[in-house]
């Protein structure tokens, strides 16, 4: 048994514990407080004058498929050959031993989702993965945690340039529309029972969608885009993430009226595209106050995933509560992707993954001092 004491406890779950002590055995919390008692032989760290929280989760990136260093042979994020993609898995493009996995516990991020970019309309399934572990199979906490899809300007760039569809985003949208009524089309033969099709994996992993086992995760920024997605999410009753939702303050209400939640960022970037024009620091504030969940991402490589606790600071700046801002990269990330249950707060039954920080994390001057995830001591040296 492991014993972390001492400490001011970010539980995430209620109000912060001054000097509690959390109870850790076989990879669980179990049991957090003040005045706990330790059992006798119990490993003891002591935290005092630090802080815990629950390890960090980036709800959206591309680590582990483009690699830092290796531009052209890590990069594995866009099948740039077919604007629709649906079966292709993450898993099966994920290293291990990309460098960004030790930079997202330098950074005390234990958890993240990593996916296919946003060249395809249709990109392929998104995995969410523990940041420690020696394949992708350890690493693996869910899988498809969604489908990855992308509107603006990413489609039409890459394949309006070949003079291939989509060249407008007319075409992106009906070819969404287009290969939804496929997989609704295939799953009423295969329901009907009268004709079985062939199997076919673009199909299955749109029926997955269809049949609302996972969520539709759609790349938008601009704010009719991110309406474009909303209004194919009504017609197909799917669940939708918008991901970025840059100019999502435009349309805050209408994302709070369809209970549609967001990825917001990346934050730390500059106008790198006419769709970033209306970026701005607010944007969490205005989701808020609009009552829409959302997460806070880094889009690594985009911005690297050590600074996830940097850009969910950087909202406090434009207007979030200091609170709300650590939720967005804990509990509220969690939520979103269906975790909330293991991961994102610190709670007796829940995946003793946590981060021991010399100083609040959204202070620049913070190192992190420990990272757990199972209740493992990790190297962050």
């Amino acid at each position: 048994m492991l014993a972390i004491t001492g400490g001011t406890i970010f539980t995430m779950a209620g109000k912060n514990i001054n000097k509690g002590t959390i109870l850790i055995s076989d990879g669980k919390i179990i049991k957090i407080g003040e005045n706990l008692v330790i059992p006798p032989g119990a490993e003891i760290v002591n935290a005092e004058g630090k802080i815990i929280t629950p390890g960090l989760i980036d709800a959206h990136s591309h680590v582990g498929i483009f690699e830092e260093v290796y531009q052209d042979e890590g990069a594995d994020g866009n099948e740039i050959t077919d604007p629709v993609t649906p079966h292709l898995r993450a898993v099966d493009a994920v290293n291990p031993e990309d460098l960004a996995f030790q930079d997202a516990l330098k950074g005390g991020v234990t958890t993240v989702v990593t996916g296919p970019g946003s060249a395809n309309v249709i990109g392929g399934e998104m995995v969410v993965l523990k940041t420690w572990g020696k394949t992708v199979d350890d690493m693996i906490i869910k899988f498809p945690i969604g489908l990855k899809a992308a509107l603006g300007e990413n489609p039409k760039r890459v394949y309006g340039s070949k003079k291939r569809t989509p060249y407008t985003r007319m075409a992106s949208a009906a070819l969404l529309r287009e290969a939804l009524v496929k997989a609704q089309n295939y799953l009423k033969k295969l329901e009907s029972g009268k004709e079985e099709p062939e199997r076919d994996l673009k199909m299955e992993a749109l029926a997955r969608v269809l049949k609302q086992e996972i969520p539709l995760r759609v790349h938008a920024h601009r704010a009719d885009d991110i309406m474009t997605a909303v209004r194919i999410a009504r017609e197909f009753s799917l669940n939708l993430i918008v991901e970025h939702c840059t100019e999502g303050y435009k349309v805050a209400e209408e994302l709070a009226r369809f209970n549609v939640p967001a990825i917001i960022g990346p934050i730390i970037t500059n106008r790198a595209k006419v769709e970033l024009q209306g970026i701005s620091l607010e944007t969490a504030k205005h989701l808020s106050r609009a009552g829409v969940s959302f997460a806070i991402m880094t889009d690594h490589p985009v911005v690297p995933v050590q600074y996830l606790a940097l850009s969910a600071g950087l909202t406090v700046r434009g207007g979030l509560s200091e609170d709300e801002a650590l939720k967005s990269v804990t509990i509220n990330a969690a939520r979103i992707l269906g975790l909330h249950k293991q991961l994102g707060s610190l709670e007796a039954g829940k995946d003793a993954d946590l981060v021991i920080w010399a100083g609040h994390p959204f202070d620049l001057r913070t190192r992190v001092d420990k990272v757990y995830t199972n209740c493992k001591l990790l190297s962050i040296g």
